[in-house]
């Protein structure tokens, strides 16, 4: 197999752009580096992309390496063929080599490696030639009776070779291929309750769907119920149709040898090969389960991260509690902790009166203009009461409740003790709210990603394989929005491109021994951070105070001279980038003509295109294309709704079968994927994404289940549509 063809391929590439990548990620060059400094050579490629290929390119090396493997330990056999060369050749799955190999893998201890130990190969042989002129087999198994052996009678040697045919056919690599193909396409899966309690897998009670069209949620409810013991799963399939491809090219004759071959074939389905089949096709569907789950988790984490920062606004963080009542914080517009305290609004205390005291002198003290308010334990008495508060101020308050998903991992970590060493564990988490509404990347990338929980089964699936995703996806959100090298934290800086946890705790320690960086340069200096890490880590970090503009911006140092000479060629001075009157940039560029400046500067293209845009907006934030979070000022209860009431709310989680969206109730409601969009769309996420605002209608509520029910297609219109037809 040629890996880099096969990728080619499987992605839509030119061959170019295939090399070029492949050479790019074995030099040592890190994701968000190629994506956003490389793209002459990979023809553009972004960060996702490259992630996907990287991640084939190491299946396909290991596939290689089993190949090798396993065509070694054959031929050392004496055992190679031609026309197993050729299946080893054709093999494109780790399954399918494993299926050719079987035969040959060396094997614990079977009744079908007894029976050959007793002689009864030879046996087993004669049986399988289903010659018309055999003597009856009864007779020919009388030949191999030898006591001393262990076989007894003329049925022990029947039933020896009857466990070497079963083995023998078990081991078919075209057997296994066959029925695995077969029961893949028509297979089902079948669930049947087992637990008096079955809650909430009720639906699962007596349910089967086709194997094929079966969705990944299903699968890991199914799998999570089997689990806890409430459910009995199993794969179902025709048995008649399963032995009619395992006897087809075993069974040659009618005869008393055939028949007998038949029993073995049935035996070799039912004891070996339909359970190992059935295995295969739960792990299969599992791992594409999985693989779907933390895709979407992805995909929302990015969104999460990537929602716009509220910049600059002093902010109260409110972490909710009953008994040891609210933690307060207020931090300033850069996250600078001014203050905390307790109150207690809520019961058992419900020191309402003393509560509004303190938040109202807070506000005044410090010029509060934003509440984020923790959605735990209490939460919603908590909104309640701040939103009592902020009517009562009457001042252009606004509030949000905030996820605080990781909040007290992040609180009882060992880096919240070393931020805070002097607060406890609650206040900590205050802290993390109120900063987690200003600016969601700078504090979420202090917890851990699995904690974040914007997707589905998360504790289900196989955690390295869910950590490399995640890790994958902050990296790349910092890396798109780049870091302030003298106020980023260190969880912060580890993860820039080429720098990791050690770098970054180097890199903050030099900012205290040194003061503040004045420029890219200066990160020479840092301790073990070498020519590599730099190349690497550069590009993505800003210093505000450098006396060189382009320290400031998205520009790699190695571009320097070309934005430069680029800026010359135009007609402007440096200057300009800092007082942003660059606006005209492109312009001027395309009147020059992008192909010779490209030429003239020894640039690409994408590269030039880069720098231009970089330069008309130095250190721009992509956060603030996006829309604004949704703010309030007031709450409303689950009573207060009723069917057809029109909402709008903030999308929370996307995930196989529709979304949640919080409209301002504590419970968040749900739009099934048919209730999205009348468009069919296979997933939520080719229409939504986590942090949009967006439209809703009330469809139901169950007060007692906390249920809401909420649809995106406007009931209005259909009742419309209804009376025209009237």
């Amino acid at each position: 197999m040629n890996i880099t063809e096969t990728i080619t391929k499987e992605f839509g590439l030119k061959l170019w752009q295939t090399e070029n990548a492949v050479k790019l990620i074995d030099d040592g060059n890190t994701i968000p580096f190629i994506a956003r400094y490389r793209k002459e050579m990979t023809g553009s490629l972004d960060d996702q992309v490259l992630r996907q290929l990287s991640e084939r390119l190491e299946y396909l090396r290991n596939l290689e390496a089993q190949r090798e493997k396993v065509y070694k330990s054959i031929f050392e056999q004496g055992a190679m063929t031609e026309q197993i060369s050729a299946a080893l050749e054709a093999a494109g799955t780790l399954a399918e080599i494993e299926d050719i190999y079987r035969p040959y893998k060396p094997k614990r201890k079977t009744r079908a490696s007894v029976a050959r130990e007793k002689g009864l190969l030879p046996l087993t042989e004669a049986v399988l030639q289903q010659k018309k002129d055999c003597p009856p087999i009864e007779q020919l198994a009388q030949q191999f009776v030898d006591p001393d052996k262990g076989v007894d009678d003329a049925q022990a040697a029947l039933c020896g070779a009857s466990d070497i045919i079963a083995e023998i056919i078990a081991d078919d690599a075209a057997v296994r291929k066959g029925l695995r193909t077969v029961c893949t396409e028509h297979g089902q899966i079948r669930c049947q309750g087992i637990s008096d309690d079955l809650g909430v897998y009720e639906m699962y009670a007596d349910y089967s769907e086709q194997i094929k069209t079966v969705p990944g949620h299903r699968i890991l409810a199914v799998n999570r119920g089997e689990k806890e013991k409430i459910l009995r799963v199993t794969v179902d399939f025709d048995r008649d149709t399963a032995l009619g491809i395992v006897c087809r090219n075993y069974v040659t004759g009618t005869g008393e040898c055939s028949d007998f071959v038949r029993n073995a074939a049935q035996d070799s389905y039912d004891r070996l090969i339909f359970p190992a089949i059935e295995r295969e096709i739960r792990s299969t569907l599992t791992q594409r389960a999985q693989d779907s789950a933390i895709k979407v988790f992805a995909v929302n984490l990015r969104q999460l991260l990537m929602q716009p920062p509220v910049k600059g606004r002093v902010t109260m963080g409110f972490d909710p509690g009953y008994r040891t009542g609210c933690k307060i914080a207020v931090v300033d517009g850069t996250g600078k902790v001014l203050d905390t305290g307790v109150i207690y609004p809520a019961p058992p205390h419900s020191k309402i009166d003393q509560a509004k005291s303190f938040v109202k002198t807070m506000v005044k003290k410090y010029g509060v203009s934003m509440f984020a308010i923790g959605n735990g334990t209490a939460s919603h008495e908590t909104e309640v009461f701040a939103a009592e508060t902020i009517h009562e101020l009457d001042c252009g308050i606004t509030y949000m409740v905030v996820s605080e998903a990781g909040a007290s991992v992040y609180s009882a970590s060992k880096l919240g003790a070393q931020e805070f060493p002097d607060y406890d564990v609650s206040l900590r988490s205050a802290v993390s709210i109120a900063r987690r509404l200003q600016d969601p990347l700078a504090e979420l990338v202090k917890i851990d990603p699995k904690a974040i929980g914007v997707g589905q089964y998360q504790h289900d699936m196989p955690q390295a394989q869910l950590s490399d995703a995640l890790d994958g996806v902050v990296e790349g959100c910092v890396n798109s929005v780049g870091v302030d090298l003298n106020t980023a934290s260190a969880p912060l800086l580890s993860r820039v491109a080429g720098i990791g946890g050690s770098l970054a705790e180097n890199i903050v320690t030099y900012r205290q021994e040194n003061g503040a960086f004045t420029s890219r340069s200066q990160l020479k200096k840092v301790p073990k951070l070498g020519p590599r890490a730099f190349e690497q880590c550069a590009g993505f970090l800003r210093v505000p105070e450098s006396g060189n503009i382009l320290d400031r911006t998205a520009v790699h140092p190695e571009s320097y001279p070309a934005a430069k000479a680029l800026l010359l060629k135009c007609g402007y001075d440096v200057d300009k980038v800092r007082t942003c009157e660059l606006q005209s940039l492109m312009d001027s560029a395309v009147k020059y003509g992008l192909k010779t400046l490209c030429s003239e500067l020894d640039i690409g293209e994408p590269t030039l295109i880069d720098i231009i845009n970089e330069l008309m907006r130095p250190g721009r934030d992509p956060r603030d294309l996006l829309p604004a979070p949704m703010l309030r000022t007031d709450i409303m209860e689950m009573s207060d709704l009723c069917p057809g009431m029109e909402l709008t709310g903030t999308v929370r989680n996307v995930i196989d079968f529709g979304a949640f969206i919080d409209i301002g109730v504590h419970q968040d409601g749900l739009v099934h994927i048919s209730k999205i969009t009348k468009k069919y769309i296979k997933h939520p996420s080719e229409v939504l994404n986590v942090g949009d605002i967006v439209k809703v209608w009330v469809v139901s509520v169950d007060t007692v289940k906390k249920r809401i029910s909420l649809t995106m297609i406007d009931p209005s219109e259909k009742e419309r549509k209804t009376a025209e037809r009237r």
